[in-house]
């Protein structure tokens, strides 16, 4: 479960980024949270992951309260999340199996489950045919797909999608959200950050719009229309 209760971050530039923010995310739900540039969006994202603290409220991410939690809890708060972000972040010198395989590594899985494991969501996010290739040889959607499956490897509860479709075309984009979608449908959880509103209206989700720091819509399908403030 994700739960932000009357949340309120200011940088120390000054800048107000959220300003009194209750927002809960049920175990099982796929959720789009959208909203213009500066809206709040990635600072409400930097804030479930444990890079910011809020300046008041209280944030609960899968148990975990993050608004209080040790510096030394952070990276096991981040093992039951899977992070996915538009410039795809992988390491240019590994193959796409070794991209994957490395998530595992750093918390100590052998190499016999690796192997399984790696294998296993290569194939679910449709890119096992190419786990020898290095990334520079994929194409962007190709490469969305391998960090789709990096973010999955360790079996998180929760995927946090950061604008994922945001070097795509179209075309590509519409397969990541459907592969994502697929995703929610074996039980995850999965948050969508986005700006792009003819994606989201394809899609019959639950739709969380943010402005100037507040919630200013949730509701069921459809993108929030801006302009109706």
């Amino acid at each position: 479960m994700i739960r932000l209760t009357d949340v309120y971050h200011s940088y120390s530039t000054g800048t107000r980024a959220l300003r009194g923010v209750d927002l809960t995310i049920e175990d099982g739900e796929f959720v789009f949270l959208v909203g213009p540039s500066g809206s709040g969006k990635s600072t409400i994202v930097k804030l479930l992951t444990g890079e910011l603290r809020p300046t008041s409220g209280k944030v609960l991410v899968n148990e975990f309260h993050t608004s209080k939690m040790k510096q030394s809890e952070v990276p096991y708060l981040r093992r039951t999340l899977g992070v996915v972000f538009q410039d795809f972040r992988l390491i240019e010198r590994k193959t796409v199996y070794e991209n994957v395989a490395f998530a595992m590594r750093i918390i100590g899985a052998s190499p016999k489950v690796i192997k399984k494991r790696v294998s296993y969501v290569l194939d679910l996010v449709g890119i096992l045919h190419k786990a020898r290739r290095k990334p520079n040889e994929l194409s962007g959607g190709e490469q969305q797909r391998v960090a789709i499956a990096r973010a999955l490897v360790n079996n998180p509860s929760v995927i946090i999608a950061d604008e994922p479709t945001g070097n795509l075309d179209p075309d590509r984009s519409l397969e990541i959200m459907m592969l994502l979608e697929k995703i929610h449908s074996l039980g995850t959880t999965v948050l969508v950050v986005t700006h792009e509103r003819e994606l989201v209206d394809q899609f019959d989700k639950r739709v969380v719009a943010i402005d100037g720091g507040l919630i200013v819509s949730d509701k069921t399908g459809g993108y929030y229309r801006y302009e109706e403030i």
